[in-house]
């Protein structure tokens, strides 16, 4: 399994910016890649110090992109979404917070590190109709800001931080998180599917 996950660390690693954009795709949609995305910033940074503006961009965009396609499918569904969800304790905590604060959460949720749930806010904001232009926009400064702050201490700790990242209990670590983000994409992608067939 280690030896899996280190090839996709090199496999999005040597994509570059590409990667980057890929990998933010993947981990603001369905699917859960936990500090997958921050942790390349940081090691693609750290090699190469005068592009560190450019993978901060691509991270966003990817970002964006993947959000915008978790809000088109929650809109299509509505209230029918959240309905679907058995309006969970997280589900209702949610949507109490989108109703109250509307961007101010959704902001808040965009710069929270994993293992904070930030799809949630994006499926409830996509069944309640949260205007697309204000969302998408709040989502992808809040995203610049996050990767823009790992990018600049990149640039000040990066070599420090890509020794750290080779110890062991750090690998370990990031294996267990691995282990987690797949079992609850096949989860995510199961439940996702059945709700399609209910409908």
């Amino acid at each position: 399994m280690r030896g899996i996950i280190r090839s996709l660390a090199v496999f999005f690693y040597s994509l570059g910016g590409f990667g980057l954009l890929l990998l933010g795709v993947l981990d603001s949609s369905f699917l859960f890649m936990p500090l997958g995305n921050d942790l390349l910033v940081v090691a693609l940074t750290a090699a190469h110090r005068s592009r560190m503006l450019y993978y901060v961009l691509m991270a966003t965009a990817g970002s964006t992109i993947g959000v915008e396609f978790t809000r088109w499918v929650s809109a299509r569904g509505g209230e029918k979404t959240l309905e679907a969800n058995g309006k969970s304790r997280r589900v209702a905590y949610v949507e109490r917070k989108i109703n109250e604060r509307g961007g101010v959460a959704l902001a808040v949720a965009a710069l929270m590190p994993p293992p904070f749930p930030f799809t949630p806010f994006v499926i409830v904001a996509g069944a309640l109709k949260y205007p697309r232009r204000k969302m998408l926009t709040i989502i992808a400064a809040s995203r610049a800001l996050r990767f823009g702050v790992e990018g600049t201490l990149a640039l000040i700790y990066g070599r420090a931080i890509i020794r750290m990242a080779r110890t062991p209990w750090l690998q370990n670590s990031i294996l267990v998180l691995v282990l987690v983000s797949v079992a609850g994409s096949v989860w995510s992608v199961v439940s996702l599917v059945r709700k399609s067939r209910g409908r």
